[in-house]
């Protein structure tokens, strides 16, 4: 068993609330201390690594599947672990952030999974981040509840869908735990303070700790998460290979490495998961300066563009041929009070989920409790009782690297609609993140960090080519603003305005969620404690 000295330099930053002190006990802090002192360096190798990858392909380097791991790719012999208890059958997996009532919705929700999310559908305040802990504890313990407004009492029955937690990732810090005088990686938080609480309750119930990993951009990322994996096991007394994780394939370098991601975390892998509008962020942000990718209104790069296409079909023939499930990527419509609008979004949702389960995924995800029972319905069409599709290996999928980036044939120019939906979009979910809302509804979809990614560097994106104007941009910026306010005259628009502009109109491309812009936007603007 590894031992490493019981760390003393770690300190939370922010003052108590009410049962912290039930998450934030010493010996959790401890235990995340061991993570940073064994891995805190290594990550901080690992990101600079992507920032010179940035830009060695900022500066023409060709991205293909790498050499160095050929070998890997033609082996046939290795698989990835089975599916651990709970993980079999994952037709439908809901999604949303770790707070209460989400809990109980999504528990209950039909679905087979819920992806408790402290990533993109969560803001990062430290009342968020605690409270989203506890909130899984209760759920696990059996202890949670929602009241509503008419006094009713909602609480999970005895058949709820299966517990995964997605950190943050790897390029985030946490501001309000210091460990050795700096910041504690975002991603060892929520992950240690789970596992460490959670593990073993897990097990005991007859499931296990299982994750989703974010914004993975190479296999050493992956390698390295799965070096955290058999430490935390060891530190804990729980059998190597009982944590499993599903990585979401959602930057452009990643879909280079699918196998190699499955490799290093084979003895941990429970698949891949197609993180498409974060995919889309990714390639902008990797390739926006180049004229041969731009990218049209959002709402025309659909999952049927040649690109998108490849990306996936290689995303599930990977997965089958490995023994990992293929789970497709988000449905994100929410219901709608106009009858008509309701069951347009809904047939769309349906055609979305159709396709994904005639490619061969083993189920999807969807972001509303409304939307379980269609996407059920549809993989229930395919798969009937059988409970996922992983003989459907796939081999008919050829993707080359020029199928993987084949943006041309569906780049071209905005329109005006597309403009001002990017640019309200954007000024909404700044506007609910600032205020600690970390998802959305905007026009019938729930909005989270990735979409609103997706806004905002789309606006970078058309500026930069001169395909828009800056002045257009900032009329619509102001009319915008004052429809902001007039819905809702709490919201913090000089801030909104700042950090739009910082992020969307600048000359250089920078990156929304920052450690900076977690310290400058949400602890600056409501304290250390917040």
């Amino acid at each position: 068993m590894t031992t490493l000295a019981p760390p003393r330099r770690i300190r939370v930053l922010a003052a108590p609330r009410h049962r912290h002190d039930e998450i934030l006990t010493p010996a959790a802090l401890d235990f995340v201390g061991r993570l940073v002192a064994a891995f805190g360096e290594r990550r901080r190798d690992l990101m600079k690594e992507r920032r010179r990858q940035a830009l060695r392909l900022a500066s023409g380097s060709p991205l293909g599947f790498p050499l160095a791991t050929a070998a890997v790719r033609a082996d046939d012999s290795w698989q990835v672990a089975p599916p651990a208890p709970g993980l079999s059958d994952r037709r439908v997996e809901i999604t949303g952030p770790p707070d209460r009532r989400t809990a109980v919705d999504a528990l209950t929700s039909g679905a087979q999974v819920w992806m408790a999310d402290f990533e993109d559908a969560t803001a990062p305040t430290w009342n968020n981040i605690v409270g989203g802990q506890l909130a899984l504890l209760d759920a696990i313990e059996g202890r949670i509840d929602f009241g509503t407004a008419d006094g009713t009492e909602h609480r999970p029955g005895d058949r709820v869908a299966t517990l995964m937690v997605r950190p943050r990732g790897w390029h985030l810090d946490e501001a309000h735990l210091e460990y050795d005088g700096a910041p504690v990686p975002a991603a060892l938080v929520d992950f240690g303070l789970y596992f460490f609480h959670c593990a073993r309750r897990q097990i005991d119930a007859g499931r296990g700790p299982y994750f989703y990993l974010p914004k993975l951009e190479n296999r050493y990322e992956a390698r390295l998460w799965n070096d955290v994996f058999v430490l935390a096991q060891e530190l804990l007394g729980i059998p190597r290979g009982t944590v499993r994780a599903t990585v979401l394939i959602e930057t452009i370098t990643a879909a280079f490495e699918m196998e190699e991601i499955l490799y290093e975390l084979r003895e941990h892998s429970a698949g891949l998961n197609a993180g498409r509008w974060d995919y889309l962020f990714s390639l902008i942000k990797t390739f926006g300066h180049r004229t041969d990718f731009l990218l049209p209104d959002r709402a025309k790069v659909t999952m049927a563009a040649p690109f998108m296409r490849a990306y996936t079909e290689l995303l599930v023939r990977t997965c089958h041929q490995r023994g990992a499930h293929a789970i497709g990527g988000m449905a994100a419509q929410v219901p709608q009070k106009d009858p008509a609008a309701d069951a347009a979004a809904l047939a769309t949702v349906r055609l979305d989920k159709e396709r994904e389960a005639e490619d061969g995924f083993d189920g999807s995800w969807v972001a509303h409790p409304a939307l379980v029972r269609v996407c059920r319905e549809v993989f229930d069409g395919v798969l009937g009782d059988r409970p996922h599709q992983l003989d459907r290996t796939r081999g008919d999928v050829e993707a080359a690297p020029a199928d993987l980036l084949s943006v041309r044939r569906i780049s071209g120019p905005p329109t005006p609609e597309g403009v001002r939906t990017n640019v309200a979009v954007a000024l909404r979910y700044f506007s609910a993140w600032l205020r600690g809302r970390g998802a959305v509804a905007v026009d019938g979809l729930m909005e989270d960090a990735a979409t609103a990614e997706i806004a905002r560097v789309q606006i970078w994106q058309w500026l930069r080519h001169r395909v828009i104007g800056r002045e257009e941009v900032l009329g619509i910026l102001d009319d915008e603003l004052a429809a902001l306010g007039a819905a809702y005259p709490w919201a913090p628009l000089d801030e909104v305005r700042g950090l739009f502009e910082r992020t969307a109109l600048g000359g250089e491309l920078p990156l929304f969620f920052t450690p900076e812009a977690y310290t400058e936007h949400l602890v600056r603007r409501t304290g250390a404690g917040a």
